[in-house]
């Protein structure tokens, strides 16, 4: 399994921003913009609280087996491996979709937050942003707490951990 890259994760969400300002700017020339959603944040920052509780849970895990703990529960490999995959996931679709929200919140600062509703899809669209980036902060960490160890020079290569 390959490693995530902080770079794609900016660049997704560069891109996505670009083309999200570009989209708003045209969309309100013909009419109203749509409106960002409330439940954005709300969604994007329950996701980033799974992926943090599921990083947790198996660092305890993952730490009590290798310090072969006395009725330590293990960690299924395929178990870690889900959560990787899903936190990776997690991770490029908060990416792209912060990137679509911070396009349009940027659109929303630059035209002018005169009007009320305007000024609230701002706030909507910046807190999407913020939970955008602890969703991406929380799969990166997932990803580090089930990385394998590096081999130790005994040829161990690291049978002890959960991947």
């Amino acid at each position: 399994m390959k490693q995530l890259h902080i770079k794609v994760l900016v660049g997704l969400f560069l891109s996505a921003g670009v083309l999200a300002w570009g989209g708003a700017r045209l969309w309100d020339t013909f009419g109203t913009l749509p409106s960002v959603p409330v439940a954005a944040p709300i969604v994007l920052a329950l996701i980033a609280a799974v992926l943090a509780a599921t990083a947790f849970s198996l660092r305890s895990r993952l730490r009590a087996q290798r310090e072969r703990r006395p009725g330590a529960k293990g960690v299924d490999p395929l178990v870690a491996a889900r959560a990787v995959v899903f936190g990776q996931a997690s991770a490029l679709v908060a990416s792209l979709v912060a990137g679509l929200y911070g396009g349009v919140g940027v659109f929303l600062l630059t035209a002018g937050l005169d009007v009320v509703p305007r000024r609230d899809q701002a706030i909507h669209a910046g807190l999407s942003v913020v939970a955008g980036a602890a969703v991406v902060a929380a799969a990166i960490f997932l990803e580090r707490v089930c990385k394998l160890p590096e081999d130790d020079g005994n040829g161990n290569g690291g049978v002890d951990a959960a991947l």
